[in-house]
């Protein structure tokens, strides 16, 4: 995996300017990314901070086209052949063929293009912080999960001003009231490319074996002076 390249390209990239600070919590499906986001708005609302809210997924160009096939595409919903997964489907995805890989590749490029031009909006619009639930490591991530193959593209990747990577044992995640409907399997998989991505990428390990407002002390501790 040509890892080393991605590193670097993602760290010259990291000139998202003075004015916008981008804080991103990445983890495994039911690590309580959402909660914690929530949480760390609020906190940063409540200091008169003006904050802007990302979510990876909902941004991502694949996610758009998919809905809107979902609600314009008459022909898809007469025959029910478009490939594009629904919202509800896009929650379980654990296989993808060649086709299915190289577009998310292809989209993910694009993503990262037409992030850095949210960017530069954000800035003009004197933004303090984006908060990103997931980021386009997860991204990464997913594609090597799907593909099954250490990633071999590179990717030219803004490094967050601080990055929080969620780690919570798999079997605790599976025996909440809201567990991930791809299983306990599915989960422990992901978890040990989350592990190695956190070293590569300087994310920040945070215990999500604890409590809700635990988690959210110590990463509010982890953005102090950002």
């Amino acid at each position: 995996m040509n890892i080393n390249s991605t590193i670097e390209r993602a760290k010259r990239w990291n000139k998202q300017g003075d004015g916008t600070s981008i804080i991103t919590i990445s983890g495994t499906d039911g690590s309580g990314k959402s909660t914690q986001i929530e949480m760390l708005k609020s906190y940063l609302e409540s200091q008169n901070k003006k904050v802007f809210y990302f979510h990876a997924i909902e941004f991502s160009l694949a996610n758009k086209i998919a809905d809107f096939k979902s609600k314009y595409c008459l022909i898809c919903k007469i025959t029910g052949k478009c490939k594009l997964p629904s919202n509800k489907e896009k929650i379980g995805v654990t296989k993808a063929n060649c086709l299915q890989i190289f577009l998310r590749k292809l989209f993910l490029k694009i993503d990262l293009c037409r992030f850095k031009n949210l960017i530069k909006k954000l800035e003009k619009e004197s933004f303090d912080y984006i908060i990103s639930d997931r980021y386009f490591y997860d991204s990464l991530i997913n594609i090597e999960y799907l593909s099954k193959k250490e990633i071999t593209c590179n990717y030219s990747i803004i490094k967050p001003s601080a990055s929080v990577y969620l780690q919570v044992n798999p079997e605790l995640i599976i025996n909440r009231d809201r567990k991930p409907e791809q299983g306990l399997q599915y989960l422990i998989d992901k978890k040990i490319i989350y592990d190695k991505y956190a070293s590569i990428f300087e994310m920040r390990i945070v215990n999500g074996d604890r409590t809700k407002d635990e988690i959210h002390q110590e990463i509010k501790t982890l953005i102090v002076g950002i």
